[in-house]
């Protein structure tokens, strides 16, 4: 306004124009350049706002955090980190959203504008591009871990969720970018993925699509409905995770006609806001054995579906950071959205299995699981056959003179490959069962560990609010106490089986004992079971390990407790004087255990419901300390109102002996 004005006092000046006209010009370039100069200064303490939608996808977001805060101090940025979270969850709280965001940019304003914004995640970036009046105007904003196809927020007169249909579009489009200045989405190629499935599968009618309960399932829907108008000779069937739980989705999988195809989307989170991670895709697996399954999104890729053109999936923190750093230093450079391409991913050995011969795929199929040649495999030990053979024609050719001296020689070189077959057999038997332990302690660990790391690194980077840090710090202990709990049974059952662990051996009152136990699970249970305690006996005296009979006992009950609802859970003893044993069950009314699963639940990470939380050990570890003391353990196979476990205590033990 003050630049105008001199101008116009200039042109209504006519008798000296040329006088205020030149201090006009010197006015003019010292005023830009002093407010250059000053907002040069200021803009070097405005902060860079990061949003995140938070969703439940937390590690991807905190290692696309933790990156590009690394990345943008290595590359010599300045400004301070600011990190926003709308803490989105299932697509039910979705007419909030865009209120949450208006909230976060209306508390970056006037002074502490941001110097630019990157949002994370599908909901920030919905719930950006919704604003109207809100945005904060000439800030340049980046995106990432987002899709270019979705879907407009709905608002609050909305009249169901669960059967909204709404209109997919494209967020990269003139019309809907705002202000963005770069980053990088995703783009589903639902076309192809059709033509792929059709080009292996001619005869299909059907095809089945599943999708979860959240923004990223509703638009990727939402975009197959649009898509598939290009396919009107092809019947579309949603399976929709905002009117279903994981339990119904596998009711609904097994009513799918003949000739259909299954399209996987996304599955996280169910009509109860429930998350799912693999174990539902290994339910949905399961229950629909012989239809063909293709992914869109890598949703099941690697051991269930056969393939499909999916993106190529990675962190953009690092990335980001160098866009960051080119705008701030040149704010005149303009960058693109970077589209990440796809590409069609065949498992070859789910293409095998039904029957598909690699050389009909596509030309440029990238194919997992591919089994190397026979040479390829044992390249080494053909080799190292071929020398010693060599060695030894060599050896005999020379050795014509000596026949005594070559045969022994031979002989010793025999023993020796008959001991290096010896060794190597053991080597791989060692071999399969460190795999076995590992791939069964990673599915066990896998969970508290991601939730641990992701969370430590932003607690590390000291980014959020005081009570975030502190939310986040709850995580990182709960978590630590579950880990800390598989490592302690761990420990046990490895202790155990090496006869490392002596029982202390002492009189007990096992009744009290037994009373004691009860009380401990009555005072810290969170389910409304009912525990009971049923003896005849008021008082009796065993010899016996305290410590190692209540966790034997502990476990029992909190192996029921988990699979009782509502019920009655019943400690018993008794003593059966005819084989001199004192006899223990644990009775409870739950969901009880199928006739040929009796035995397995013994043995180690064996889980009836994978949907429970534990370990898989606590049952092992009550089968190893129960063979200690010279008793045994078992299902009662009469029981058949829920499940009871019945162990058995000599009367009679002898000391052990310390190692």
């Amino acid at each position: 306004m003050l630049n105008r004005s001199l101008f116009i006092d200039c042109k209504m000046n006519s008798q000296s124009v040329r006088t205020y006209y030149t201090l006009f010009c010197i006015f003019t370039f010292i005023f830009f350049n002093v407010s250059f100069l000053y907002a040069s200064v200021a803009m070097s303490d405005n902060p860079i706002l990061i949003i995140s939608s938070y969703n439940p996808d937390s590690r991807n977001t905190a290692t696309n955090i933790s990156e590009f805060i690394e990345e943008y101090n290595k590359l010599g940025g300045t400004n301070a980190v600011q990190i926003e979270n709308m803490n989105c969850r299932s697509f039910s709280e979705s007419f909030l959203w865009k209120d949450r965001m208006a909230s976060i940019l209306d508390k970056y304003r006037g002074n502490n504008k941001p110097q630019l914004i990157i949002l994370l995640g599908q909901e920030a970036w919905a719930s950006y591009l919704s604003q109207e009046d809100s945005i904060l105007v000439d800030i340049p904003v980046f995106s990432a871990m987002a899709s270019r196809n979705a879907i407009i927020l709905p608002d609050s007169t909305t009249s169901s969720l669960k059967k909204w249909m709404p209109e997919s579009i494209d967020f990269i489009s003139d019309s809907l970018t705002h202000q963005i200045e770069g980053g990088f989405v995703y783009e589903y190629n639902f076309e192809d993925n059709i033509k792929f499935i059709r080009s292996l599968y001619p005869a299909i009618e059907n095809i089945a699509f599943i999708s979860d309960n959240t923004y990223g399932g509703v638009s990727i829907q939402a975009y197959a409905r649009k898509e598939m108008e290009k396919f009107p000779e092809l019947n579309l069937i949603l399976l929709d995770g905002r009117t279903h739980t994981i339990y119904t989705i596998v009711e609904e999988l097994r009513k799918l006609p003949p000739n259909t195809a299954l399209l996987l989307g996304t599955w996280r989170v169910d009509e109860n806001d429930g998350y799912f991670m693999r174990n539902a895709t290994y339910a949905m697996m399961e229950a629909i054995p012989t239809v063909p399954v293709f992914s869109i999104t890598s949703i099941g890729f690697g051991y269930w579906a056969i393939g499909g053109v999916m993106p190529i999936y990675r962190n953009f923190g690092k990335d980001i950071a160098h866009q960051v750093i080119n705008k701030l230093n040149d704010p005149h450079i303009h960058n693109q959205v970077v589209i990440i391409p796809n590409r069609l991913i065949v498992d070859s050995r789910k293409v095998e299995e039904v029957g598909i011969h690699l050389e009909s795929l596509p030309s440029g199929t990238e194919l997992i699981n591919l089994d190397t040649s026979f040479y390829e495999e044992y390249k080494y030990q053909i080799w190292a056959g071929v020398t010693i053979l060599a060695t030894l024609t060599i050896a005999l050719l020379v050795s014509l003179f000596f026949f005594v001296r070559t045969k022994r020689l031979k002989d010793s070189l025999e023993v020796s490959e008959a001991e290096l077959r010896v060794a190597k057999e053991a080597a791989e038997e060692s071999n399969r069962l460190k795999s076995a332990f590992l791939a069964n302690m990673s599915h066990e660990i896998r969970t508290p560990l991601n939730s641990i790391v992701g969370f430590s690194n932003v607690l590390a980077m000291g980014v959020g609010t005081q009570e975030e840090q502190y939310s986040y710090s709850e995580i990182i202990q709960a978590n630590s106490d579950l880990l800390l709990r598989l490592i302690n049974d761990i420990l046990d059952i490895s202790r155990l089986e090496t006869g490392k662990v002596t029982l202390t051996l002492e009189m007990c009152d096992v009744v009290q004992l037994s009373q004691q136990v009860l009380t401990t699970m009555e005072y810290s249970k969170k389910t409304t079971n009912k525990f009971v305690f049923e003896s005849e006996y008021t008082t009796f005296e065993l010899n016996t390990d305290n410590q190692r009979m209540q966790q034997v006992m502990i476990n029992l009950l909190s192996n029921a407790s988990k699979f009782t609802k509502n019920g009655t859970i019943t400690l018993s003893f008794d003593v059966d004087k005819v084989n001199n044993k004192a006899v223990f069950a644990v009775t409870d009314t739950g969901c009880g255990i199928p006739p040929e699963k009796r035995d397995a639940v013994f043995e180690r990470f064996e889980k009836l419901n994978e949907y429970v939380q534990g370990t898989g050990l606590g049952l092992s570890i009550c089968k190893l300390i129960t063979s200690k003391w010279g008793g045994d353990i078992w299902v009662d196979p009469d029981y058949n109102d829920g499940a009871r476990f019945i162990f058995t205590h000599p009367l009679h033990i002898k000391t052990e002996s310390k190692s």
